[in-house]
């Protein structure tokens, strides 16, 4: 952590972390207690408990068991969320359908992220590695970009760097998005209407089974179909297709999708920069890419092959990213033709898209 309290020393994150797993209340300690810049300032063996111990520490940071006897991670994130609605909250989640749904039903209700527990079958040493490698980034992601958010200007008119001629026409959405993604994506679906004229495509970061039920959460709330992208299937306007977790997704003349798990890129499979640069050779560029909250830079050299190709970019504005990582690095590389508030990002798709369609009718 770089901020300074006011005694000059570096200013902690109070962490609270609730489990009714032993074990997990174990590795998350030992987890996060290596980190000099974490403190634990309670610990919860329930949703109720956790309520308590947060009304009473006031902590900066939460990490929430999903499943828990007595008042479940559901029930405290709502409580939690009356009461404050900034405060990071990660949820834990078995990697199991069920865990799957109800993790991506928290982050629709204002979890900040979520982390999978680790197989019954991993030792002390497997599981410490495998939470940590999961949360720890995360944490300095949410930790440290909030305070480079709170400091830097909000900038929406930051001027685009020419990268080739620009198409007239469109083709077909792309959408790139990880940490705060499922609320960033149902801020902006719900809104476009049925009759949406074009395909659109989806990577958000999330492994297997995650996707699938994101998919369906946000079919059950739009007016345009959404689903998980299958191999061989054909984007069609007014369609959603989100990448399958753990496999690449590619547009491919003809408006094929194809899967697969070639090596990750930027740490991800799925990638961003994998959708954005296919969609971009396959259509010619008549493509708007869409870059949302997200810590890392996924995405940013997709959206240069974009704009060199004609195509258009639209970033999210720091001010209501979870994490500015992903959209910060297009706009730095003054690669956003528009960088743009959440709340706006679904009435300038409409928009542009409309207009790029009557232009070319």
């Amino acid at each position: 952590m770089s901020k300074e309290g006011k005694t000059g020393g570096p200013r902690r994150v109070r962490a609270i972390l609730a489990d009714d797993s032993a074990v997990m209340r174990s590795l998350l300690r030992m987890v996060l207690e290596a980190q000099p810049w974490i403190e634990i300032v309670a610990v919860a063996r329930n949703g109720r408990e956790a309520v308590e111990a947060f009304e009473r520490c006031r902590p900066n940071l939460v990490i929430l068991d999903v499943e828990m006897p007595e008042m479940d991670g559901l029930e405290a994130l709502a409580k939690i969320r009356c009461t404050d609605r900034n405060v990071p909250v990660i949820m834990c989640s078995a990697h199991t359908q069920r865990g799957a749904r109800a993790t991506i039903e928290a982050l629709s209700k204002g979890a900040t992220d979520y982390v999978a527990k680790p197989s019954g079958q991993s030792g002390v040493r497997e599981g410490m590695v495998a939470v940590e490698q999961q949360l720890i980034p995360k944490l300095a992601a949410l930790f440290a970009e909030a305070s480079v958010s709170c400091t830097a200007p909000v900038a929406t008119p930051f001027p685009a760097i020419p990268r080739g001629p620009v198409n007239t026409g469109l083709d077909v959405v792309v959408i790139g998005v990880s940490t705060g993604g499922p609320a960033a994506l149902e801020a902006i679906l719900p809104i476009l209407p049925a009759q949406f004229p074009l395909p659109i495509l989806i990577v958000q970061h999330m492994p297997l089974r995650f996707t699938e039920q994101l998919a369906l959460r946000l079919d059950s709330i739009c007016a345009l179909k959404v689903r998980e992208a299958e191999e061989g299937f054909r984007a069609q306007p007014g369609v959603v297709e989100i990448a399958r977790g753990d496999w690449h997704l590619e547009l491919m003349p003809g408006f094929r999708l194809h899967l697969h798990q070639k090596a990750q890129v930027n740490f991800c499979r799925p990638s961003v920069d994998i959708l954005f640069r296919s969609a971009a050779d396959a259509c010619n560029g008549r493509v708007l890419g869409v870059v949302l909250t997200g810590m890392g830079s996924d995405g940013m050299k997709g959206s240069e092959t974009i704009r060199a190709a004609g195509g258009t970019v639209f970033a999210q504005d720091a001010a209501s990213s979870v994490v500015w990582g992903m959209p910060g690095a297009v706009v730095q590389a003054g690669l956003a033709n528009k960088v743009l508030p959440l709340h706006a990002i679904a009435g300038e798709m409409a928009r542009f898209v409309s207009t790029s369609i009557r232009k070319t009718a």
